[in-house]
C-alpha cells in the first residue's frame, strides 16, 4: 500500500479513535456507560444481515451528499448546502411522479432521475451563478439556501401537494407514489437503486478528476483561479457548472429517499444527511476512498441513534454530539498533521 494512503488511513483512523474517547466521556457524563452503548451499537449494526443492510441504508443518502461537497471543493468552492439540494431534488422528483402517473416503470425510474439531479442542480447552480459573478460567496449562499428548501417543500407538502385520500395520515405527505415510481429493492432489504448509483458516481468522480482534461481543468482552477484565467480556461463557467453537477448529485440523495424508502415526500424526511455529507467530505480529503470509508463509519452512527435511545435512555441527540465532536477535530486537521509527522 502506497505511503499516502496508509498515513491518510492513519489520520482517519487517529481522528475518529479521539472522537469516540470524546464521545464516551460524555457518556460518561451523562450517567451512561459507554461501553454498552459501543457493544449495542456493534451488535444492532454488524452482527446481522438486517442490521448490516440498514447501514448500506443509511450510507447511501450520505455517499451523494458527500460527493457533492468534494466536487466543488476541488475547483476551490465550499459547498455547504447538500442539505438544500437534497430538498429540492426531493421535491421536483414528488412533481413528475404525482404528476405523471402513467408512464412504465423504464421510464419512470430514469425521468424522476434526472428530476431529482435538475432539481438539486439548478438550485446550487445559483449560488454558482452569484459566485460566479461576484456578488455573494458560495459559502454563505448555500448554507442560508439550507434552511429555504425545506420552506419550499413544506409550502406544497401542507398545501396543495397534501393527501386528501380517507384515512391518510395526519401528518402532512403527499399521496402516495404509483409502484412504477417506486425505486427497486434488492436482496430481501431496504437496500435499493440508489445506492448502486451512488457508488457509480463515486467512480464517476475519481474518473473525471484523474483521467480526463475536464479535471484537470478543475483542479488547476481550485489551486490558482487567476492562473487558470490567464490559461484561456473560462473560469466562470466551470465554478457554475461544477456546481450544477454538485447540487444534482445531491438532489439525487433527496430523490432515492423518497422513491426507495418513503413512497411519498414529507416534510422534514432528512434527518441532516447533507450536513454529515459535508463532514464526510472534509474527513476524508475528497478522496473517493475516504468518502466510501467514512460514509459507511458515519451511516453506522446515524443507524444507532435510534437504538441507543432504547437500549441506554441517550437521547438522538447525542449523536449530533459525537458528530459535532469530530468535525471540531477536523477543522483541526492541519494542527493534527503536524502532531503525526
Amino acid at each position: 500500500m502506497p505511503k499516502n494512503w496508509l498515513s491518510a488511513l492513519a489520520r482517519y483512523v487517529f481522528i475518529l479513535t479521539v472522537a469516540l474517547i470524546a464521545y464516551a466521556a460524555v457518556l460518561l457524563l451523562a450517567g451512561k456507560n459507554p461501553i454498552l452503548a459501543y457493544i449495542d451499537t456493534f451488535d444492532f449494526t454488524l452482527s446481522s444481515w438486517y442490521g448490516f443492510s440498514e447501514v448500506i441504508v443509511r450510507m447511501t443518502p450520505l455517499l451523494f451528499t458527500a460527493i457533492a461537497v468534494a466536487l466543488p471543493s476541488r475547483a476551490g468552492l465550499i459547498n455547504v448546502g447538500g442539505e438544500g439540494q437534497l430538498y429540492l431534488g426531493a421535491w421536483l422528483a414528488t412533481w413528475g411522479a404525482i404528476t405523471f402517473t402513467n408512464l412504465p416503470a423504464s421510464v419512470f425510474i430514469p425521468f424522476l432521475v434526472l428530476l431529482g439531479f435538475i432539481g438539486g442542480g439548478v438550485w446550487a447552480a445559483l449560488a454558482g451563478f452569484l459566485r460566479a459573478k461576484g456578488y455573494v460567496n458560495e459559502t454563505i449562499t448555500t448554507l442560508l439556501m439550507n434552511y429555504i428548501a425545506p420552506l419550499v417543500v413544506g409550502y406544497f407538502v401542507y398545501g396543495s401537494w397534501r393527501s386528501r385520500e380517507p384515512g391518510a395520515s395526519a401528518f402532512p405527505q403527499t399521496a402516495a407514489f404509483v409502484q412504477e415510481a417506486r425505486m427497486p429493492r434488492f436482496f430481501q432489504t431496504r437496500i435499493h437503486l440508489g445506492f448502486f448509483l451512488a457508488l457509480l458516481i463515486l467512480f464517476i468522480y475519481w474518473f473525471v478528476l484523474e483521467k480526463t482534461k475536464w479535471g484537470l481543468k478543475i483542479k488547476g482552477i481550485g489551486g490558482n483561479p487567476e492562473a487558470a484565467k490567464r490559461m484561456g480556461i473560462e473560469v466562470n463557467f466551470y465554478l457554475i457548472a461544477v456546481m450544477f453537477v454538485a447540487g444534482g448529485i445531491a438532489g439525487l440523495a433527496g430523490m432515492s429517499e423518497v422513491t426507495a424508502l418513503h413512497g411519498r415526500l414529507r416534510a422534514g424526511f432528512s434527518p441532516g444527511y447533507g450536513f454529515v455529507g459535508f463532514l464526510i467530505s472534509w474527513l476524508a480529503g475528497g478522496r473517493p476512498l475516504g468518502i466510501l470509508a467514512m460514509s459507511f463509519v458515519l451511516a453506522i452512527v446515524f443507524s444507532s441513534g435510534s437504538l441507543l435511545q432504547i437500549t441506554q435512555g441517550v437521547p438522538f441527540a447525542a449523536i449530533n454530539v459525537l458528530m459535532a465532536i469530530i468535525l471540531f477535530i477536523v477543522l483541526m486537521k492541519p494542527n493534527l498533521r503536524r502532531l503525526m509527522s
